[in-house]
């Protein structure tokens, strides 16, 4: 057996000190040859050592340029958080060319996890073609399909997952949120079969949610909320989430703005104007994105990571976190020009070409919309607006990313509507701070005058009149939301008070919003 195959059986055994030893040795006989330090790199990675991996991978790129092992490093820098060099990085292993399996499926990784996942369809389906019989590649195929809008070939590769493994929970979610469940069309008894058979909390989790959103699609608002609160009950033990973490966030921000800007910031970038939508999620960002996106003159960017970046790089704060108190606080002392700069600095390969404007769609960005006015003067910034029921009601319905720590209070009423009350301080301190600054537009009203909302968006904006913009279910662009399906149908009032087929379950919420002053009828 070669050492390279040596090195290679190990990493596949976990026999991490072996792969090293193997690669060392294969470097040192022939360093002019890519494979040594390609398979040490590797062995850095599945170590941990992501730091001793990079050079590693570099010095094997600076000798050849595989297709394996430009997609290793694209998915290592992705890591990194040096999305550009990673997008570079997946090009160039597509354009290297492969029928590798694993090396297909990892570059549509990497695009995917760029926002690209349009590109990410041929890289997958060619993984599946070459392995077919491989369900983890057969996945990332189906969300793809389906965040582009292909949504039979995506229901077409769930159901061949569920025929191999009728247990897999992620599948049984995926295929709830695809399309509508009906009365005559859905798949209780096989998500019930499933239920009883899964072991794993996080399996649970999945199949009940796919089960309440199923049942609140057929009107059975009962059993909906039933499975959710067993969901969400069990989820809330499971990651220990106390509201304490956010409230602590809420107040630093509150603080270091407490008496306007934070006195030592000068001027930001005058001369980009990106428009951020924020606001809480499932209150209509995806929906104002699409129609934005579809003028001619804007480009959807999707939801960056750029400006909470930003500021933690800049901050250089010790935490792992990317936002908390102490990088808040440390935020005071930097130079708003160098945020605006490293802000479009990560944006600028994110940004869709051929279009002068682009959205960027985090609504965790609220949280920076201080920030984002000094550092950013000529950026344009939506919050939607929803009903405080309906808003508390459709977070707490919506499983998001299960480990993200900016959804964690989504998995208890009140805590959402805790949130949802520090949430609806923050921005009236915006408005007080910023005046003009933030358009504030009412998801209930777009519904009810989608033109006249319309033409108030494009106005902020700065941007002329299209009625392109009022055929937004007709923009081809992918999605990546829980609103996919919904933003590909024209709009319609369907969602709006929909927290009232639970009034009953949700008294206690809108009880403890009217103390705060917060209006639900």
């Amino acid at each position: 057996m070669t050492l390279a195959a040596q090195a290679r059986a190990a990493l596949a055994r976990g026999d991490l000190p072996a792969a090293a030893q193997a690669a060392q040795r294969l470097a040192m006989e022939q360093p002019e040859q890519p494979d040594g330090y390609f398979l040490l790199g590797m062995a850095a990675v599945e170590a941990g050592q992501v730091a001793k991996a990079l050079p590693m991978l570099e010095h094997a790129l600076a000798r050849g340029r595989d297709a394996e092992h430009l997609a290793q490093y694209a998915k290592l820098l992705i890591l990194l958080r040096r999305d550009g060099d990673a997008a570079q990085a997946a090009r160039d292993a597509m354009a290297a060319g492969t029928q590798d399996a694993r090396t297909l499926d990892t570059i549509g990784c990497v695009l995917a996890r760029l926002g690209d996942h349009e590109t990410s369809i041929a890289p997958f389906e060619g993984a599946v073609a070459a392995e077919p019989d491989n369900l983890s590649y057969r996945y990332n195929l189906a969300a793809a399909c389906g965040f582009t809008g292909r949504v039979e070939a995506a229901r077409d590769h769930y159901e061949t997952i569920l025929k191999a493994d009728p247990g897999d929970s992620r599948v049984h979610y995926a295929l709830a949120i695809l399309s509508r469940q009906s009365v005559e069309v859905n798949s209780l008894p096989r998500l019930e079969a499933a239920l009883a058979r899964a072991a794993q909390p996080e399996n649970r989790l999945r199949i009940r949610y796919a089960l309440a959103k199923s049942h609140e699609d057929m009107g059975n608002g009962r059993e909906a909320f039933t499975y959710l609160s067993a969901a969400n009950a069990d989820h809330k033990r499971t990651i220990g989430y106390d509201f304490a973490q956010d409230r602590a966030i809420f107040d630093a921000i509150e603080g270091l703005f407490s008496d306007g800007a934070p006195a030592a910031w000068g001027a930001g970038l005058e001369e980009s104007a990106p428009i951020f939508i924020v606001g809480m999620p499932r209150t209509g960002t995806t929906l104002v994105d699409r129609i934005l996106s579809s003028h001619p003159s804007v480009g959807s960017a999707g939801e960056l990571q750029a400006m909470p970046l930003a500021v933690k790089q800049l901050t250089a704060t010790s935490s792992r976190l990317v936002i908390d108190p102490e990088t808040i606080a440390a935020s005071a002392t930097i130079d708003p020009l160098a945020i605006g700069r490293a802000y479009m600095a990560r944006a600028e390969h994110h940004r869709p070409k051929g279009t002068p404007r682009f959205i960027d769609k985090l609504p965790a960005n609220f949280l920076y919309v201080g920030h984002i006015a000094r550092a950013l003067p000529q950026a344009r910034i939506i919050c939607l607006r929803r009903h405080p029921m309906d808003t508390v009601w459709s977070n707490y319905k919506n499983l998001f990313a299960s480990q993200s720590t900016y959804y964690a209070y989504s998995y208890d009423l009140m805590d959402t509507a805790r949130y949802y009350a520090r949430f609806d301080g923050l921005m009236a301190l915006w408005d007080r701070l910023f005046p003009g600054r933030v358009l504030s537009l009412s998801y209930e009203a777009l519904v009810a005058d989608q033109e006249g909302q319309t033409r108030r968006l494009l106005d902020h904006c700065g941007l002329d009149w299209d009625a392109a913009c009022l055929s937004f279910h007709e923009n081809k662009a992918a999605v990546a939301t829980p609103s996919a399906a919904q933003v590909r149908r024209p709009i319609n009032a369907d969602a709006v008070a929909r927290w009232k087929r639970h009034a009953a379950d949700l008294a206690p919420v809108a009880h403890w919003l009217a103390t705060q002053g917060i209006a639900v009828d």
